[in-house]
C-alpha cells in the first residue's frame, strides 16, 4: 500500500498536510482524492514521535482525520473518538467514513457519528499506561 501513498517521516511534513489540506476528503485514495488527502505516516521516525504520543497511536493501523487544520473525531461506539483504530471491512466503508467526516466538518462539527453499523466497526479495549 505504501507504494500508492505518500509516507511522511518528518514532523514538518505532518504539520504541512494537517494545515494545508483544505476542504478535501478520501476515494480509497483515488475515489476520495477529490475531497481528501490520504498519507501514511512512519510512526517509527524519531521526528514524528510528538504526534505518535499526542494521538496515542499504539495500535496499527490507526486513521486520524483532519479538516482545515482541525482534528476531526468520530463516535463509532468505541471508547476512543480521536481516531479510527483497525482496518475497514471494505473500500466503501472507508469512503463512507471519510464522507461522514467531510459532511460534518462542512457543518462546523468537530465530532460526527459513524455511518457504519456496529458490526462493521473494530472492537478493542483501551489500555492506559502510567496511571
Amino acid at each position: 500500500m505504501d507504494y500508492l501513498l505518500t509516507t511522511l517521516t518528518k514532523k514538518k511534513e505532518v504539520d504541512t498536510i494537517i494545515r494545508d489540506t483544505i476542504d478535501k476528503l478520501i476515494k480509497s485514495v483515488r475515489e476520495v482524492s477529490k475531497f481528501a488527502t490520504v498519507a501514511l505516516v512512519d510512526i517509527e521516525s524519531p521526528d514524528i514521535q510528538v504526534y505518535v504520543k499526542y494521538f496515542d497511536v499504539t495500535l496499527i493501523p490507526s486513521t486520524i482525520f483532519f479538516f482545515n487544520a482541525h482534528h476531526m473525531k468520530m463516535d463509532s461506539g468505541n471508547p476512543d473518538h480521536t481516531k479510527w483504530v483497525g482496518s475497514f471491512h471494505s473500500k466503501q466503508d472507508f469512503i463512507d467514513v471519510v464522507e461522514a467526516i467531510f459532511r460534518g466538518a462542512m457543518k462546523g462539527k468537530l465530532i460526527v457519528n459513524c455511518p457504519l453499523p456496529q458490526d462493521r466497526t473494530p472492537k478493542y479495549q483501551l489500555l492506559y499506561k502510567e496511571m
